[in-house]
């Protein structure tokens, strides 16, 4: 056990002296600041590296994970991340990324109890119900819950669209867009599924704000 912990003080150490290597600056550049593109909100899972299976590098991408994903707007975690990535970052897009065989997503889907968890797959259970007749009308087991995978982040874009942060950002016309992906981890590839926000004209009416002076 504390073999496999120090592994990754040894793993680091390497890493370090390979990326200075390399480049001699990298550390000095990096220490400067941040002045990333991208938002991040991706799953927990440990299979999903936000910066490995894009191909970017240390301070590119802004990233927030929980379970499956998700944009619940009591998160204060997730509403902070948000503001200082929209607010002062000034990132261009938000990417809600889910994955085909989320675990999360698979457990909102039945009915066992798993203790302190079950609050949070609640808004997973939430979005099944908005889309149960599509999700129920799908017999093949595997693709139900991939469709699931797909329309939980779906929702999540829009969620996303839903807050003042974002709405606001918009109002000022920042240049600001909410993107949704899924990542296959048989082979690796994100799949874009082309719903896309750029303004609230993209929300709902009863959704949209008049002014920018209410906020999460």
């Amino acid at each position: 056990m504390e073999k496999s912990y120090q592994r990754l003080l040894e793993n680091n150490k390497a890493w370090a002296l390979s990326k200075k290597t390399i480049e001699p600056s990298f550390f000095e550049n990096l220490a400067k600041g941040q002045s990333p593109e991208y938002l991040w909100i991706g799953c927990s899972d440990s299979r999903v590296p936000a910066d490995q299976i894009t191909g970017t590098n240390p301070g590119e991408i802004f990233v927030h994970r929980n379970i499956a994903n998700m944009v619940v707007h009591t998160d204060m975690n997730l509403l902070s991340v948000l503001s200082y990535a929209v607010e002062v970052l000034k990132v261009k897009h938000i990417i809600v990324c889910g994955h085909y065989g989320c675990g999360g997503v698979i457990a909102a889907m039945g009915n066992k109890q798993f203790g302190l968890i079950d609050n949070w797959l609640r808004h997973i259970k939430d979005v099944y119900r908005i889309h149960s007749n599509e999700l129920e009308a799908i017999k093949d087991e595997n693709e139900r819950v991939r469709r699931f995978i797909e329309l939980n982040v779906m929702e999540q874009v829009g969620d996303l669209g839903k807050t003042s942060i974002v709405q606001n950002a918009w109002k000022n016309n920042q240049p600001l867009h909410i993107h949704g992906w899924v990542y296959d981890l048989k082979d690796g590839i994100l799949k874009d599924l082309n719903v896309n926000f750029t303004s609230p004209k993209d929300l709902p009416a009863v959704y949209q704000f008049e002014t920018n002076k209410i906020y999460e």
